[in-house]
Order: C-alpha cells, then structure tokens, then sequence
C-alpha cells in the first residue's frame, strides 16, 4: 500500500533534464501532467514525449518553455501551438517502430505516465483503451507512474502489467476521455457508400476515427464475416460485432479476435469493450507490422489525407510547412494492405475543404509531407467517386483523379497541372 500517494507526490520522481513518456489518446493521465506542470518552477529541461493525447496539456504552455519541452510522435490540437512557439518538436516515426525507439534507447526514457485500471485479486491492471508504445515505455523507463481509475475499461492483450512494475499509484474516479459520434454529412455519407463498395465479404478492415469510416461501416450491414485488424477503432463498429457482421472468423492473424493498439469513443464503446475477450488490445508493433496485416487476406485500409496530388502522392500530415498531425500508422497499414492476398489501400478524403479549397491538387503544397508515395497509392474515393491508380501511368493517374475532383475545379486542376509540366 506504500506504493499509493498523491498526484503531487508522485511527480516528484520527475528531475530536471528527464525525459518523460505520457500513455496517449483516451487514456491520457491528465491529473498526473497537470501535477508536474504545478512544478514548473522546480523544473529545468523536461523533455514530455506523447502521441497524440486528449484534455488539457499544461505542460504544452509557452510560457513554460524553460521548464518544459513538447516531443510530438503524433500532433495533438493540445500541443500543434508548441511547434510555432517554439517549446516543442516534432519526430516523425511510424506508429510500428515507435517502442523500438524506447526498447534501443534512441530515446532513453526516465519516466513514464500511465493510467490503468485498479489491480485484480492478482495484482493485475489494465492499460484499458491504449497501448500503443506504453508497454515499451514501461519496460524502458527507470520509473512508472499510475493514475489508477476504476472508469478505465479492462482490456485483454498485452496491457495486462503487474503492481510491482510500477512504482507510484494515484488514485482517481474520472470519465476517460470520449468523443460522441458525429451526424453525417450528405457528403460523407457519399463517399462512404463508394468506400463500401470496395469491401468483399470475409475482408479485414482498417479504419480510422470520424464520419468517412462510420458512413462506410453504415453501408456494410448485409456484409458476412468482416474481421478488424486495426491501429484504432470507435463506435462504428459495435453495431456490426453485435449483428456478426464483423466476427473475424477469416482473419490471418489473431483469428476470432477484433485486433487494434488503442480506442476512442463515446462511453458505449469504452462499455462494449470493458472485460470483452473478443477485443484484444496489442503494442503497435505487432498491430502495425506490415507482415502481421498482410496475412489477413483481402485486408482493407482505409485512410484519409490532407491534399492528394495528381500523380497519387498523399498528404497527410502537414499543411504546406505546418505540421499538422503526423506518420501515425498510415504507411503500416496501406503497405500491408496492398501486400495482402486480394487487399485493396484506400485513401477517403472530401474533394474539397471546409473552406471550398481543392484537397485533389495539381501539386502538393510547398514543404507539403509525403506520407504515402504514389507507388505506394491504390485508390482515391472522394464524393464523386473512385479513382483507382494501381499499375496506372502518371497521365492516366492524373485523369483519373481529376474526375474525383470537385466538378467546378477539374478544368483549372488540370490547366494547372499540364501547365506545370511544361514550364
């Protein structure tokens, strides 16, 4: 029981010049970040590493700055200011070999920041709704500290950790983080219904957060035997589990087993999966390794981007010079994808902005990020509809992309594009 302490207590295992790794997405340990940021004023040089995470960063403030310095693996809306600001950077690295650079000591690690389920009769807790790099984390770091939450789901796979590799446990009663889902677009759920189309029966899917996915998985109601190997997944899956829909019967790896590394949703997803076998949460770097996705034959990636050019390279983590998010697992899985036995790699996007400006561009933005080359590019869905580049030349890409554009920008797109070749 001496193992139990405060918040405050707890991050005093934290020293200036340390490098500290906080769990990611809902799990983010909130009340243990706002503690050490409480500290700012004992603390010198603390690098705080993370993927994407939700709540409050106030380690993220600028004014911090000397105190604290953001390591983005995956660009949170909480951190993205840090970058212009200056206390923070950015490491590109696919979502697969991010525990590798724990487990080699690239990135040698002093703390971690976990939050857990309370431990079992056995002493066993659970990382619960993410676990990602975490377990790499754990096993790399010199401390661990634990925000104890009996509002954690229990999950199966390898978050499962003992009491005795962590070294401080704090005690909380708070909602993890959720997103409700969102009503879909007439847009969206055009580009979902072309998404679905491509989905055989006894496919394997991958899939994202947001209105694209969940309007595809609208769409696959009268769909047999689906299974779900996937970096995340949210609530639009539920539905297709409880109808058996998606049972993973015909999956390659982890057969029976819904397959993801973490999740975020609403409160009936966390609910869904809490003590539920058929969900298995594992590191990424088995979710996410190429050669575990492509024994799923007719595996499905489907992913978004920012901008896609015409001749298929995607962009999906920066706008122009800002980076925007980052790598995450795209490139995992549209490789795996693309080497399974009857797989297809798609890319889902709007044809256009919020704003009304193309997404299907002549050219790439300047200082615009390629995270999936054109060789690498299978299909483009957009509301008008598929564009299917595999084995296709640079001109026959280029038609075949401009006619997924948005109909009141193709001739421009073009003339720009033919333009741009010939100057």
């Amino acid at each position: 029981m001496s193992k139990y302490v405060t918040a405050a207590e707890a991050v005093q295992i934290v020293k200036s010049n340390n490098r500290v790794y906080i769990q990611a997405a809902a799990a983010t340990p909130t009340i243990l970040t706002k503690a050490l940021a409480e500290r700012a004023g004992e603390l010198k040089n603390v690098e705080v590493c993370h993927l994407h995470t939700e709540g409050e960063a106030a380690y993220a403030n600028p004014e911090l700055s000397e105190s604290f310095h953001v390591n983005s693996f995956f660009i949170g809306k909480n951190v993205r200011h840090t970058l212009s600001a200056g206390n923070g950077s950015y490491t590109p690295v696919f979502l697969s070999e991010l525990p590798r650079l724990f487990r080699k000591q690239v990135l040698p690690l002093d703390v971690a920041f976990i939050h857990v389920s309370p431990p079992d009769g056995h002493g066993y807790c659970s990382l619960g709704v993410s676990v990602e790099a975490t377990i790499a984390a754990i096993e790399n770091s010199k401390y661990v500290v634990a925000q104890v939450n009996p509002q954690m789901p229990r999950t199966f796979g390898d978050g499962i950790i003992h009491i005795s590799e962590i070294d401080y446990l704090v005690e909380v009663d708070v909602p993890i983080y959720a997103h409700e889902p969102v009503a879909i677009t007439e847009q969206e759920a055009k580009i979902g219904k072309y998404v679905a189309s491509l989905i055989e029966d006894e496919s394997t899917l991958q899939m994202g957060i947001g209105s694209i996915p969940n309007a595809a998985l609208a769409n696959l109601t009268n769909h047999k035997n689906l299974g779900l190997h996937t970096e995340m997944f949210s609530d639009g899956v539920i539905d297709l589990i409880e109808k058996d829909v998606i049972n993973c019967n015909y999956k390659g790896t982890v057969r029976g087993r819904a397959l993801a590394t973490f999740l975020i949703g609403s409160k009936r997803l966390y609910d869904f999966v809490d003590d539920n076998p058929f969900i298995e949460m594992r590191e990424s770097s088995f979710v996410n390794d190429t050669a575990a996705i492509r024994k799923n034959k007719k595996m499905v990636a489907i992913n978004s981007a920012i901008e896609v050019d015409l001749t298929g390279q995607v962009c999906a983590d920066s706008i122009g010079c800002r980076m925007y998010s980052g790598v995450g697992g795209q490139m995992d899985f549209i490789r795996g994808a693309s080497l399974s036995e009857g797989g297809k790699a798609i890319i889902a996007l709007p044809s256009v902005t919020k704003k009304g400006a193309n997404r299907i561009v002549p050219f790439l933005k300047q200082g615009a990020g390629v995270v999936t080359t054109r060789s690498h590019v299978q299909y483009i869905v957009t509301e008008y509809g598929i564009a299917d580049l595999y084995g296709k030349t640079l001109k026959e890409r280029a038609t075949s992309l401009i006619n997924v554009a948005h109909p009141d920008h193709r001739e421009a797109i073009e003339r720009d594009y033919f333009n741009g070749f010939r100057s």
